[in-house]
């Protein structure tokens, strides 16, 4: 995306989808400039586009055309038609798409024909032949892989010039971030209706749409969330087949990846295809774990559908499951192909539900984002707000360069563990009753509490955090009368961060400066945690 300002919108497609009368109701509506790069390489060239080609020869036209590109792709906030092979040039989409949304228009034959109309060939120099139906079809064929390589696409056959600037317009509010890793890289793709272009965006990201796709989910997120997912997929080809596993922490089991194992060789899944995880975090790390494993490792996608997942445990792709002594004790480093992440969904959700997913993004901008962090304390005008698309990616960003730098947990990528240490000592003392970002939350502040008694932080570090964590619904003491700091402090035994018998802590010296401690003495834990309410039954 544009970094210095608003990114440009790149509408591109076949000839006869539609472009320049959808850029154009685009441009009007959002009050852009507009661009159409046809009429500016003619006024450029002093003459039609037709003339071009049969006095100068398409490789003019196409050097003109890729100078306009790299042109255009340095300003902002254009809306802009390209010409119909603009972008099948990998150089030219790249260029586009570095400061700007680029979305692709589909039509099908009959509809391409239709909009052209007679005579075609007059305005169309690629079409001067006498069988422009058979020419069409075979530049269709000849330029498909190219525009699949665009996750956007619309299909215009049957919509209005005013429905197609809708859908456009929408999807000009979604944000790209990219993760680099040692085998490659992967988009992250974040706005509104998101989960409706999946398929389009798979394909973009590598897969072979003849290959299966299995969606992973549970009941009640396949109900609500899979439909427009399970449409996308098969209207970009790819074969689907659906897997409920069941929801929640204490299923997060081997018994639960081993039914999984079953389910998925049943659907015919083979090494080409792709695992779909379609939920939180469970489920993101069930369905992980097994692309990770089945057949030594499958393409895996992740689509969470609650805010911890999409904040956290979707990026960075560390798979795993639970056993008796602790969670994620068994897993494995699976790097998904392409994740989508559509907040629209969240609205399904109950408040303590995405609350609980604020903790993962308050630690983000403790950890990175202090800007964040300021805009996510409370006010005496807002106590408290909607998260935006933003500010959601701002978050995920801060995840995203510290597992760059660190992509198998081997040094900085500790910090992501801010608040976890006493956090999973809460939840499996809970028996998972307590949530995640709550139990989060929660050893977010005992470590900040931790680090002032340690005179690491100053007291407004623990304040600051306090104060958020409530101003956004989260809770900041351990369940009252539940279990002691004893029991929280036996249970940190088992926390797959220990070093032989050493507990690394992450403690917050301020905000968005956040370090590893390889020792904290056991008298400052207690005190910390029986301050925060850890109290024994009586």
């Amino acid at each position: 995306m544009c970094p210095g300002g608003l990114p440009n919108l790149v509408i591109t497609g076949f000839m006869g989808a539609g472009k320049t009368a959808v850029a154009m109701e685009v441009a009007r509506r959002l009050e852009r400039r507009f661009v159409d790069m046809d009429a500016e390489i003619e006024l450029r060239a002093g003459k039609p586009i037709a003339r071009i080609f049969t006095e100068d020869g398409e490789a003019a036209f196409r050097q003109i055309e890729a100078d306009l590109c790299r042109e255009l792709s340095a300003r902002q906030g254009l809306v802009i038609a390209t010409g119909g092979g603009t972008l099948t040039n990998a150089d030219n989409r790249a260029a586009m798409t570095r400061t700007g949304t680029v979305i692709c228009l589909r039509c099908d034959l009959d509809g391409i024909m239709q909009r052209l109309g007679a005579g075609a060939g007059v305005k169309r120099p690629l079409l001067a032949g006498p069988h422009p139906r058979a020419e069409v079809r075979r530049l269709m064929a000849e330029r498909r892989g190219a525009y699949a390589a665009i996750p956007w696409q619309v299909d215009t056959t049957e919509l209005s010039i005013p429905e197609v600037a809708d859908r456009v317009i929408k999807l000009s509010g979604a944000v790209s971030l990219t993760v680099r890793h040692p085998q490659g890289e992967y988009p992250i793709h974040i706005g509104a209706g998101l989960l409706s272009y999946v398929g389009g965006a798979l394909s973009a990201a590598g897969a072979d749409e003849r290959t299966r796709v299995v969606i992973v989910s549970n009941a009640t997120v396949k109900r609500r969330h899979s439909g427009p997912v399970l449409q996308s997929l098969q209207s970009a080809g790819f074969r689907v087949s659906t897997c409920n596993i069941p929801d929640g922490e204490q299923n997060k089991t081997l018994d639960t990846v081993s039914t999984l194992y079953n389910r998925l060789l049943a659907t015919g899944l083979d090494r080409g295809g792709t695992v779909l995880a379609l939920g939180g975090g469970v489920t993101g790390d069930i369905a992980g774990f097994a692309a990770a494993t089945f057949l030594r490792g499958v393409r895996f996608v992740q689509v969470p559908t609650t805010l911890l997942a999409m904040a956290d445990a979707s990026v960075g792709g560390k798979t795993g499951v639970d056993l008796p002594q602790g969670k994620n004790l068994v897993g494995a480093f699976k790097q998904p192909a392409l994740v989508i992440v559509d907040p629209s969904v969240l609205a399904s959700l109950p408040d303590a539900e995405v609350n609980s997913g604020m903790a993962e993004v308050i630690k983000h901008a403790v950890i990175g984002a202090p800007d964040l962090f300021e805009e996510l304390e409370p006010t005496p005008r807002s106590p408290g707000r909607p998260l935006s698309t933003s500010q959601l990616a701002r978050a995920i960003r801060v995840k995203i360069d510290v597992v760059e730098k660190d992509p198998f947990d081997q040094g900085r990528r500790a910090v992501l563990n801010l608040g976890h240490t006493i956090g999973h000592a809460l939840e499996t003392l809970s028996g998972f009753w307590l949530r995640h970002g709550e139990a989060v939350g929660i050893g977010m502040l005992a470590a900040a509490r931790i680090a002032v008694r340690l005179d690491l932080a100053d007291q407004s570090v623990a304040d600051r955090i306090e104060w958020t964590l409530l101003a956004w619904g989260l809770p900041v003491l351990c369940p009252s009368g539940r279990f002691g700091p004893d029991d929280i402090y036996q249970a940190l035994a088992y926390d797959k961060k220990r070093q032989g018998r050493t507990l690394r802590w992450v403690l917050p010296y301020a905000i968005g400066d956040v370090r590893v401690v390889d020792h904290v003495p056991t008298d400052a834990i207690l005190a910390v945690l029986k301050e925060m309410g850890a109290a024994s039954a009586p």
